[in-house]
């Protein structure tokens, strides 16, 4: 037998450390060539690391939510042959501090690799009278909680889920095996008390505190929001804007659309309206460089779009917007938004944004105060569409409206700079005939 030791992989070009996302196995098991072993992230792409021998999990080198290294050791397998290291490298080694850890005591050998027995069924619960449960299983106290606060009860599969057939709180249950295991007997000997305490109230007080590491993406997108807020003194402008008349027009020209063309959304036609009212505004298409106290004012319109996904907020971007027309911004916000929800974004469609819009779909809220996609100057944030009264001169009439939530970096667009912008945009979704035109 031999060891076989796994390191970290490159896993893009100029990446020197990724972070550690996610496990998929643990000291003990026994895996397969190809299988998972782990997932990293570097930037906002996730890769997996597969492994390349069949052995068994000796040792895991780090934490979840650890920054990991090129080239640093990962995983130990112990494997048939002599693997590519001497069984005794390493064994000195202190694990990682927090990490799976083999048990203090005597170190026993692992069994060679093998197929892992197949675990027995586990037997069904016991048909016990209270009077027949043993003196042992039956506590002396029924007051107060058996455990003290936050302990999770230890008991098995099959008595947690008897407990959860008969509405039974298991943390009310006091057991009577190694470590208060709870059994069966026990189970029996609490219902056998009366149903006071037996079944859990469905207003039962809760007192359990679940820790979540903030790991992977969302630690990046963490760390982003604080860093925009703490270097970007942020100021917000709403507006009100009637979008009947582009609603007509978004309809029609869905309705006569070639089928080569694809659906629109009104996000091609705010685009196409920021495009207009950058060429006007030049000093909202920039990355503000605060360290070096430079503005670096870009030609090219890079929109980025920021996307919720399972996994996380991501921002596409749509590179070139002022080359594009109507229908092409479409097809790559589309084409963007589906590599972003699948995960298969790359490094290049996820950066090099000049400009964000946010928006939130049906859910836009009537006013929102996005935050700047640093190191950018403006954000604009779309709020959902309502059908409002609105005063005509002589009357009330029903018209579409949405407002506008944009911010801006108060250190280098003014207020009256911001509002001549959203204005700008307002005019032309208003009356969308005038984004045709050039």
């Amino acid at each position: 037998m031999g060891e076989h030791v796994i390191k970290l992989p490159d896993v893009g070009e100029g990446v020197a450390e990724a972070e550690l996302v996610e496990w998929h196995v643990k000291v003990g098991d026994l895996v397969r060539e190809d299988t998972v072993l782990a997932a990293v992230m570097t930037d906002k792409a996730t890769v997996e690391i597969p492994s390349p021998v069949d052995g068994e999990i000796l040792w895991l080198g780090a934490e979840i939510g650890d920054t990991v290294a090129i080239g640093s050791p990962i995983v130990r397998l112990k494997v048939a042959g002599e693997g590519n290291v001497k069984a005794d490298i390493g064994r000195s080694d202190a694990p990682k501090a927090g990490a799976p850890a083999q048990s203090a005591g005597p170190k026993t050998e692992p069994q060679p690799s093998a197929p892992m027995p197949a675990p027995k069924p586990a037997d069904p619960p016991a048909k016990i009278s209270p009077a027949a449960a043993p003196k042992a299983a039956r506590p002396t106290s029924v007051s107060g909680t058996p455990r003290a606060e936050g302990e999770k009860p230890l008991a098995s599969p099959a008595v947690r889920l008897r407990a959860k057939e008969a509405g039974i709180d298991l943390r009310q249950v006091p057991g009577s095996g190694p470590a208060g295991r709870i059994s069966h007997e026990d189970i029996d000997a609490f219902v056998a008390r009366g149903p006071q305490l037996a079944r859990a109230s469905g207003h039962a007080r809760k007192d359990g505190v679940e820790d979540i590491k903030v790991v992977g993406l969302r630690r990046k997108i963490a760390e982003k929001m604080s860093l925009a807020k703490s270097r970007i003194p942020h100021i917000t402008y709403v507006e009100e804007i009637d979008v009947t008349a582009l609603e007509e027009l978004r309809a029609t020209l869905n309705k006569e659309k070639r089928p080569d063309r694809p659906k629109l959304t009104l996000l091609p036609f705010l685009m196409r309206a920021m495009v207009k009212a950058i060429a006007e505004q030049p000093n909202l298409n920039a990355l503000f460089d605060d360290d070096a106290g430079i503005i670096h004012q870009h030609e090219g319109i890079h929109i980025g779009i920021a996307a919720q996904t399972s996994n996380g907020l991501v921002v596409p971007v749509v590179k070139h917007a002022e080359a594009r027309d109507l229908w092409d911004c479409a097809t790559e916000v589309n084409r963007l938004a589906d590599a972003a929800k699948a995960g298969t974004a790359n490094r290049e469609e996820l950066s090099g944004s000049t400009i964000t819009i946010t928006s939130l779909g049906a859910m836009g809220g009537v006013a929102t105060t996005p935050v700047i996609n640093y190191p950018e100057v403006a954000i604009v944030g779309v709020n959902k569409i309502m059908v409002r009264p609105v005063w005509d001169g002589t009357q009330f009439v029903p018209r579409k409206m949405m407002n506008l939530s944009s911010s801006f970096d108060h250190r280098v667009i003014d207020g009256w700079d911001a509002a001549v912008f959203v204005q700008r945009i307002k005019a032309l979704l208003e009356t969308p005939a005038l984004i045709f035109v050039d």
